[in-house]
């Protein structure tokens, strides 16, 4: 799978800068828009002013909102839409899609009512089988990506194989991928370290300091853990770029959407008032009620998500939040 087509589909900020990456590894990029003005202005401009203004975006990236230019002879097919609605894009371009593209997942997210990892939903809708399916996990901030300071990842395919071919793809200069077989650790550690973003916003939110922050992510990486291993995942896939990596970067930067969703619900302002207020999808937002199912379904205690997910629901504040938490039983830090 040496350098060469690429379609991504999604043209929002991760899907944008990943699209510089697999440029800068030396492959021509076709991003889908689902707005037609958001492509032309990709074309006309080189650049993605709605939402990376400033990003010059290199020669061998285009869009297009046309699905078959799109994936005309693109030979692997990264998906970026928003985790909620993958399903039923995915429906609507299946018809369009060739028996050996390989389809990497970039989302982070469990699907509401199912429960399914985005793996999940690409083999449902799809029927791909697991050697043509992938992710890509790590503490990836989008806008830095794009401005291409150094970062690392986890590219993640049962096969073997296929990830090593997947990783010289997207491998550039100031990219760094590894590859992993555990594709559920992977998903899990990059939905839930959204959850705990959220729980380290709303502490921020509400005016607590460091040490609040470092123990809120230090139980949240502890609840992760929990529930991936419960259900197969690598423990060491927890600690490395996919689980750690990414959470420290979720819950640490003011880029991440996640935390800036989880201070203004500490500051007071409810989940619709925060939507109304920006076009930015929040994973965790969406995605803190199925895997708090997910958890309870699995039979592993997460008092990180259940709270979360009161919060996001308006049944509980921020600070109740905090004081529920506290007021659990004490027990020992392994159990």
């Amino acid at each position: 799978m040496s350098a060469g087509k690429v379609a991504v589909f999604g043209a929002g900020s991760w899907g944008t800068a990943f699209s510089v990456v697999l440029a800068d590894g030396g492959n021509e990029v076709t991003m889908w828009a689902r707005r037609e003005e958001v492509a032309a202005d990709i074309n006309d401009r080189r650049e993605n002013a709605e939402y990376l203004p400033g990003v010059e975006l290199p020669p061998s990236v285009g869009a297009t909102h046309d699905v078959e230019k799109a994936l005309h002879g693109a030979d692997v097919v990264v998906l970026a839409t928003p985790s909620q609605t993958l399903r039923d894009n995915l429906v609507q371009w299946t018809p369009y899609l060739s028996s050996d593209q390989v389809l990497v997942s970039l989302m982070k997210g469990v699907e509401l009512g199912t429960l399914k990892r985005m793996s999940e939903v690409i083999a449902e809708v799809t029927g791909a089988g697991p050697d043509r399916i992938a992710v890509v996990s790590g503490p990836n901030l989008a806008k830095e990506i794009a401005g291409r300071e150094p970062a690392a990842s986890v590219v993640a395919c049962e096969d073997e194989d296929v990830a090593k071919r997947l990783q010289q793809r997207c491998h550039s200069p100031a990219f760094r991928p590894y590859t992993s077989v555990d594709v559920l650790g992977c998903e899990l550690g990059g939905a839930y370290k959204n959850v705990v973003g959220l729980a380290v916003g709303m502490a921020v939110g509400l005016g607590f300091g460091d040490n609040t922050t470092a123990s809120v992510i230090t139980r949240g990486l502890a609840e992760t853990a929990r529930l991936a291993m419960r259900l197969g995942a690598n423990p060491l896939t927890l600690m490395g770029l996919a689980g750690l990596g990414d959470l420290v970067a979720t819950c640490s930067s003011p880029l991440s959407r996640n935390r800036t969703f989880g201070e203004k619900l500490g500051q007071g302002l409810t989940t619709d008032e925060i939507y109304a207020s920006t076009r930015q999808v929040a994973e965790g937002a969406k995605s803190c009620s199925s895997l708090r199912a997910l958890a309870e379904q699995s039979g592993v205690d997460a008092p990180v998500a259940q709270y979360v997910d009161e919060v996001v629901g308006g049944r509980l504040t921020a600070q109740e939040m905090m004081d529920s938490i506290l007021a659990r039983d004490t027990k020992a830090e392994t159990d």
